[in-house]
């Protein structure tokens, strides 16, 4: 029996293994609106801030690590394999730690990096607001492999077509105000999913059939558990 799921995950998912937002109670980063150092805009105005911010984020992957819902979906991929597509908003590696091997980053990757000369795509680690020069080319143009406000998420192509053809869809730890990915839901159910929601709380988007509130990593373990036994009842 195949069964097609699609899961979304969000920063509620991250949120859990430590993973900070950068984001203070007024909604600034060292005086500085999100938004202005996360537009292609703001980096041409000023690429230095731009770069220590998402330095600084990427630092913090060092101090982070995987939890119980990362390794939970890790293991519902080991029992679906390509019947599960798991596309996540964060641009963290929590996914891949937690032992995802096919993981979806629609927003991009922190520990990447882009050269806007060659435009070629390396891993990367370190730091890049002294302004090291490109691995492919030698020309000092890095910036974050990330996307940015105004920024055309990756692959949405391919994952409105698989959001159509799936079973089921389940969001994980994502408000549902945010667009594209707040019209997922929609996708789906259009094309004759089930849709699952499960969050702290539901999401501003109410328009899944199922919602579950608490904690991802009380919440996912216990959903694969239910997915993973329901498969093995009928295989």
């Amino acid at each position: 029996m195949n069964v097609q799921i699609v899961v979304l995950t969000g920063a509620g998912i991250s949120a859990e293994s430590g993973v900070p937002t950068f984001r203070g109670p007024d909604g600034l980063w060292e005086g500085h609106h999100l938004e202005d150092v996360a537009t292609p805009e703001a980096f041409a105005a000023d690429r230095l801030l731009v770069q220590r911010f998402y330095d600084a984020r990427r630092a913090t992957l060092a101090r982070v690590g995987p939890n119980a819902a990362h390794r939970a979906l890790a293991e519902l991929e080991q029992v679906l394999g390509d019947d599960l597509l798991l596309i996540t908003q964060n641009i963290d590696d929590l996914h891949e730690q937690g032992g995802s091997q096919r993981v979806h980053h629609m927003h991009g990757e922190l520990r990447a990096a882009w050269c806007r000369a060659c435009d070629q795509r390396f891993g990367w680690s370190g730091a890049l607001a002294d302004e090291p020069p490109c691995p492919g080319c030698g020309v000092r143009a890095l910036r974050p492999d990330v996307v940015w406000f105004g920024e055309m998420p990756y692959g949405m192509d391919e994952i409105h077509q698989a959001l159509f053809d799936c079973d089921l869809f389940v969001s994980i730890g994502t408000s549902g105000v945010v667009y594209p990915a707040a019209g997922f839901v929609d996708y789906a159910a259009a094309g004759g999913a089930d849709t699952l929601e499960l969050n702290l709380e539901r999401a501003a988007n109410s328009d899944f059939r199922l919602s579950r509130q608490g904690p991802a990593t009380e919440l996912v373990p216990a959903w694969v558990a239910e997915v993973t036994a329901r498969l093995g009842s009928v295989g």
